[in-house]
């Protein structure tokens, strides 16, 4: 199984402002969601893909903003678990005349692969998305419309998927699973008359937008210079399957998702499993950073227990500021988790509680 789960974005300025800065600050606000790769796109150019996060001098995100200046763009950041860490599996990528980006996950490429002529799958070169968007794009040839196709190809496709789209005729399209298993807000910015699309709430806030709504699963948005706004439903299916790792783990603590804040879920959870596991006894509570510190907050608080930091990342060091999990091989993981530094004079001689966020790996 391919698994991706990554951060998109898709903006679309009215006013016929250049986005391609604010799509920038925008994939900066979801690097946490992914660290291998990064990539732009516009319309009736190649994607614009670098290896690694989203960082540059000034002169060269000015060149970028320059030669990519475009009123409707779309931007990807990629973590995987499977496949190569190379730009050609970076995205976003191009089928004829339409740019995709995904966060997801779809385990029957192999299947999917068999309704698209001429695509293989190997897992020495996999590419969920590619395979995905090549029979998207089928299915607009012999549907007529995107949202068609859609709600064809996800009864054909089994997984998860956030898509973000961009068309050579400058429409920016965004997609969400039926069940909404990955999350996808929608903000605006009065400034420009700019929508945005993206993962989390936090990249709406980078770019000075503000929060709208979530997008609703099954719904297909549509941005362009013809129609404005505009938005349809491609699926009606009334179950849901939200991810609990992107409570736990994957989002920005300050992102809000169906309703709630990131942070304040966090420490609920903190709470929670002190009310379920109470050691009272404890001297101290410390959390496993990053993401485990408002867990290990709202634990210490419901107990009445010191918290402290007894653990820090090294940030100086050339891995050291990076997520462990979405590191694609074990030694990578490993090299990061050894610039985490233990404080010996909060911890020595005590009772300590440590709190992580998940033991997945």
């Amino acid at each position: 199984m391919v698994k991706e789960n990554c951060g998109v974005v898709g903006i679309y300025s009215e006013g016929d402002v250049n986005v391609i800065p604010m799509v920038i600050d925008a994939l900066r606000a979801l690097q946490h969601r992914g660290q291998e790769a990064w990539g732009l796109a516009i319309p009736n150019k190649a994607p614009l893909k670098r290896l690694g996060l989203v960082s540059g001098s000034s002169g060269e995100f000015k060149k970028i903003t320059e030669e990519y200046a475009s009123h409707s763009a779309i931007g990807h950041v990629r973590y995987s678990t499977v496949g190569k860490s190379d730009l050609e599996s970076a995205q976003p990528l191009k089928v004829k005349d339409l740019c995709i980006a995904h966060n997801g996950t779809i385990s029957n490429v192999e299947e999917l692969s068999n309704l698209v002529g001429g695509c293989t799958f190997t897992p020495q070169n996999a590419s969920d998305t590619l395979v995905a968007a090549q029979r998207l794009v089928s299915l607009i040839t012999e549907s007529g419309k995107l949202g068609n196709a859609l709600s064809i190809l996800k009864n054909e496709m089994v997984g998860s998927f956030c898509f973000t789209f961009l068309s050579d005729d400058d429409a920016v399209f965004a997609a969400r699973d039926p069940k909404g298993f990955r999350p996808m807000v929608l903000g605006h910015k009065e400034d420009g008359n700019v929508h945005i699309v993206t993962s989390e709430s936090s990249a709406i806030s980078a770019i000075g937008a503000k929060l709208v709504r979530d997008v609703v699963p099954g719904e297909l948005i549509k941005i362009s210079k013809e129609g404005g706004f505009e938005t349809e439903m491609f699926s009606d299916e009334k179950n849901r399957a939200h991810c609990s790792f992107e409570f736990t783990y994957f989002a920005q603590p300050s992102s809000k998702m169906e309703g709630t804040n990131i942070y304040l879920a966090r420490k609920r959870i903190g709470q929670f499993l002190a009310k379920k596991y109470p050691i009272h006894d404890a001297d101290v509570v410390i959390p496993v950073p990053d993401s485990a510190r408002p867990a290990a907050l709202g634990f210490a608080q419901e107990l009445g227990i010191q918290f402290d930091e007894g653990l820090l990342k090294d940030r100086y060091s050339k891995k050291g500021p990076l997520r462990s999990f979405i590191e694609p091989h074990q030694s990578d993981r490993i090299e990061i988790n050894r610039w985490i530094i233990p404080i010996r004079e909060v911890i020595e001689d005590k009772h300590v509680v440590v709190i992580d966020d998940s033991l997945v790996r």
